[in-house]
C-alpha cells in the first residue's frame, strides 16, 4: 500500500488513465491536464497548466458568455457541495470550434479531508451522435434521442444556453426553428412504431442535408424538431425555411406497398439579447398556427 503514496506513481497512473481529465485547485487554476484532455480540446500541457479555466478560454469556460460560469458550473459545484456532479456543456477547441462533452467534477480532499480543488472527465460526445440513422447509440441515452440519433432535449438546451450567452458580444447571429411534424400519433397508431421511426429518422437526414456543420437540430418533443442555426448565412434564413420545407414535403417512406408521408409546419424566430431557453422556445411555440393567431405565411411562421 505505501508504494501507492507516492504522488509520481499516482500522476502517472492518471496520465495512463484513457480519458480526458483535468484538476484544479480552489481558485480553479489547472494544476493537471492529462493527455487525453489533450487529444479532445487540442490544448497541450504546457499552455494550460496554471491557467485559471474561469480567465482563459481553455476548460469550461467559452469567453465571454460561458454557460458554466455561474452557480451551474460543474467544477464550483463539486467543491461547494462535496458531492459528485454530472453535466453536459461544450468545451471550445483550440481551433476555435465547439465539442459536445460531458463533464463529470468529484472534489479533491488533502490528508486532513479538507477540499483542495476538484478532479473533472470530461467525454467527447460527438462520436455518440451518429451520422448513421438507427435506433440510436443506448451509451448516451441522455444526450442522444435513440430514435433518430440527433441530439436530445438535454444536449439541445445546453446547445441553446451556450449560443445565447454569445449574442451580447453582438457579432453573431443565430435564428431557431421548430419543425412541428403533423399526426405523428395517429400515424403511429395506424402503421406502428416502426414506421413512424423510420419517418422521422428519413425527416432527420433530410432536414441535416440543408444545414452547415455549425448548425444543430435536436428532437425536443414526440413530434418535434428545434433547429438552431448560423444567421449569418448567403441563402438567408428565409431561403432556408422554405427549403427545408420543399425538401420534407417531398419526402415519404414505401410502407406496405404504399408512400407514407407527414406535413410539416415550420416557424423560425431570431434570437435576441436576453433571451433564455426558456423564452425563446416560448416565443417558437407561440408562433405555431393555433397557439396566438399565426397564420402561416405571416412573417415569422411557415406552414409546410
Amino acid at each position: 500500500m505505501a508504494a501507492f503514496e507516492d504522488a509520481e506513481i499516482c500522476r502517472d497512473m492518471l496520465e495512463n488513465v484513457p480519458v480526458a481529465l483535468c484538476v484544479v485547485d480552489l481558485q480553479k487554476r489547472i494544476v493537471f491536464w492529462s493527455s487525453g484532455a489533450e487529444r479532445v480540446t487540442g490544448h497541450l500541457r504546457h499552455e494550460v497548466l496554471g491557467h485559471s479555466c474561469i480567465a482563459e478560454p481553455l476548460l469550461h469556460c467559452d469567453q465571454p458568455g460561458c454557460e458554466f460560469c455561474d452557480e451551474h458550473c460543474p467544477v464550483a459545484c463539486a467543491m461547494k457541495t462535496s458531492q459528485a456532479v454530472d453535466s453536459a456543456g461544450f468545451l471550445r477547441h483550440k481551433d476555435g470550434h465547439d465539442i459536445p462533452v460531458r463533464i463529470r467534477a468529484v472534489p479533491v480532499y488533502n490528508q486532513h479531508r479538507s477540499i483542495i480543488g476538484a478532479l473533472s472527465t470530461f467525454e467527447e460526445l460527438q462520436a455518440g451522435i451518429s451520422r448513421e440513422r438507427g435506433e440510436g447509440n443506448a451509451s448516451s441515452p441522455d444526450y442522444e434521442d435513440h430514435v433518430t440519433g440527433v441530439a436530445s432535449r438535454a444536449m439541445m438546451q445546453a446547445r441553446l444556453q451556450a449560443k445565447l450567452a454569445s449574442l451580447s458580444q453582438g457579432n453573431c447571429s443565430h435564428w431557431a426553428f421548430l419543425v412541428q411534424v403533423q399526426g405523428l400519433a395517429h400515424f403511429r397508431a395506424s402503421l406502428g412504431t416502426e414506421a413512424a421511426s423510420s419517418l422521422l429518422r428519413l425527416m432527420v437526414r433530410t432536414v441535416e442535408s440543408c444545414l452547415w456543420t455549425s448548425d444543430l437540430v435536436g428532437r425536443w418533443s414526440d413530434d418535434q424538431f428545434v433547429l438552431l442555426v448560423d444567421g449569418n448565412r448567403e441563402e438567408g434564413i428565409e431561403a432556408l425555411r422554405a427549403r427545408i420545407r420543399r425538401m420534407l414535403a417531398a419526402e415519404g417512406i414505401e410502407w406496405w406497398g404504399e408512400r407514407r408521408s407527414l406535413p410539416v409546419l415550420i416557424v423560425g424566430t431570431a434570437a435576441e439579447t436576453g433571451d433564455t431557453v426558456q423564452s425563446l422556445v416560448q416565443r417558437l411555440h407561440k408562433l405555431l398556427p393555433g397557439e396566438s393567431g399565426c397564420v402561416p405565411g405571416n412573417a415569422g411562421c411557415a406552414g409546410g
